[in-house]
């Protein structure tokens, strides 16, 4: 494979958008997939103005003709898809006792399914190439839990153990699996319409971190870059956490 191609979910903004970024730095061509078809193709031109090769697609996660369609369409742009970063997904706040089952539907399916989606759609061309690159992105509230948050980080855990199985079941195609679950990164989406919600400030977090700053999106674009390159065919399954040293179980 001389050129690779890459899928980057929730690409329009954020992390996505970072991570879309990097890869077309390393000379990767992007498929930059949101439901903001607007925002991906302003990815786009950022990747096209800097020579990169991309394509802006949109689609539901969560909705497997729609993720299909979106797939043929960089493929065929593209070439075939040997790396995905299943990193879009959404977020809210709100109390257990509030939570509906609806609400834990409606995470689940984007979340959790979503992810499953993605990476069974785009799984024949990484089985053709006997080589693949799959990242998660989950979350830190996986492993420390979160306030109001019971469904989002239940739902990130399922990510977490997703990970590992999927690390399991595609090994032997040349297929490796690894989980991200940023920690106390600012300048997404997520993070800004939610900073009043913060249990500690962010500057007072800051301080407690050992690396005494928060995290930016494209501090989770350079561990992506490197999870997806030739130099970790031995690193699968794992969860790698990008967080500044935050204590997490």
């Amino acid at each position: 494979m001389t050129q690779k191609t890459a899928l980057v979910t929730g690409a329009a903004a954020g992390i996505g958008r970072a991570i879309s970024l990097r890869l077309a730095r390393e000379g990767i061509a992007v498929g930059v997939l949101d439901l903001d078809l607007d925002g991906c193709k302003a990815v786009v031109a950022e990747i096209e103005a800097a020579g990169g090769k991309a394509v802006a697609l949109q689609a539901s996660i969560a909705d497997r003709a729609q993720v299909t369609a979106a797939v043929e369409t960089l493929r065929a742009a593209l070439g075939p898809v040997t790396i995905l970063v299943n990193n879009a997904g959404i977020s809210n706040f709100i109390a257990f006792e509030d939570l509906t089952e609806a609400d834990w539907e409606k995470m689940l399916e984007i979340n959790v399914i979503g992810t499953f989606i993605c990476t069974q759609v785009v799984l024949p061309d990484m089985k053709a190439a006997h080589w693949g690159r799959v990242v998660n992105i989950s979350s830190s509230s996986a492993q420390s839990g979160s306030l109001e948050q019971v469904h989002y980080s239940a739902s990130k855990g399922a990510v977490v153990s997703m990970t590992r199985s999927l690390a399991q079941a595609l090994g032997p195609m040349g297929v490796t699996v690894n989980n991200i679950p940023p920690g106390s990164v600012m300048n997404t989406i997520m993070s800004e319409a939610n900073r009043h919600r913060f249990q500690i400030p962010p500057e007072t977090l800051a301080r407690s971190l050992p690396v005494g700053r928060l995290g930016e999106p494209e501090d989770i674009a350079n561990a992506v870059s490197w999870l997806v390159s030739d130099d970790t065919s031995y690193v699968t399954g794992q969860t790698i956490g990008v967080n500044g040293g935050r204590v997490v179980s």
